[in-house]
């Protein structure tokens, strides 16, 4: 972490900021059961990527079943139910008193976190930016997200912390060259301990000065 007048917390939504990764697990893992019966674990095969990907990727010419999964996951998403991740709004005004810009870093699209929004108003008030899929070409793994967070939050990936708890998003953090903090919300702790430089189950009775302590 090089000596810079902006410090940048980018975080990843589900698994991170929210807790939506076990309702994501079920919704994909009956796509996946449906669909894609050859791929077992499906819903862990996915996480990190956006629709778009997912399609590219696993329903290529299944233009039928690409619609159908789109009005599912829409319905789905209306439905969800969204909580915080246990300690993560006192760990955001912990930031916020030490002046550290945050950013939202999202594979999830505009369409959806509208339905965040309608549960939790509060939401956009708490960050500086929130980025979601449409305003970045390539998803995690690749970088460009979390490079594009820290130029948009006026600094640099190597002084950027990035909390993530999927391995696309970890791989993703460590290709920018930032510190990356992975959260064990979705993987076990000792699935993501090689691909993070510190691993929390959780934000209780983390803080700045926690945080600041760890070495990227």
């Amino acid at each position: 972490m090089k000596e810079y007048k902006t410090i940048a917390a980018l975080f990843d939504f589900d698994g991170v900021v929210m807790d939506t990764e076990t309702q994501y697990s079920i919704f994909w893992g009956e796509q996946g059961r449906k669909y894609r019966p050859d791929l077992p674990c499906f819903d862990r095969l996915i996480k990190g990527q956006t629709l778009n990907q997912i399609y590219d990727k696993y329903f290529e010419g299944m233009d039928k079943e690409k619609e159908q999964i789109r009005k599912d996951l829409d319905l789905f998403e209306m439905n969800m139910t969204y909580d915080y991740i246990p300690g993560v709004l006192d760990f955001i005004d912990d930031l916020k008193k030490h002046n550290v810009k945050m950013a939202v870093v999202t594979s999830s699209n505009t369409k959806k976190m509208e339905n965040v929004y309608r549960c939790h108003p509060e939401l956009p008030e708490l960050f500086d930016s929130i980025i979601t899929a449409n305003l970045f070409k390539e998803s995690k793994p690749n970088p460009e997200c979390f490079i594009l967070g820290a130029e948009i939050l006026g600094t640099t990936p190597d002084n950027s912390f990035v909390f993530e708890d999927s391995f696309h998003g970890l791989k993703a953090g460590n290709a920018a060259g930032s510190t990356v903090i992975g959260l064990a919300t979705t993987n076990p702790r000792e699935a993501i301990e090689e691909k993070a430089h510190y691993v929390i189950d959780n934000f209780t009775g983390f803080t700045f000065d926690k945080l600041m302590s760890v070495k990227g």
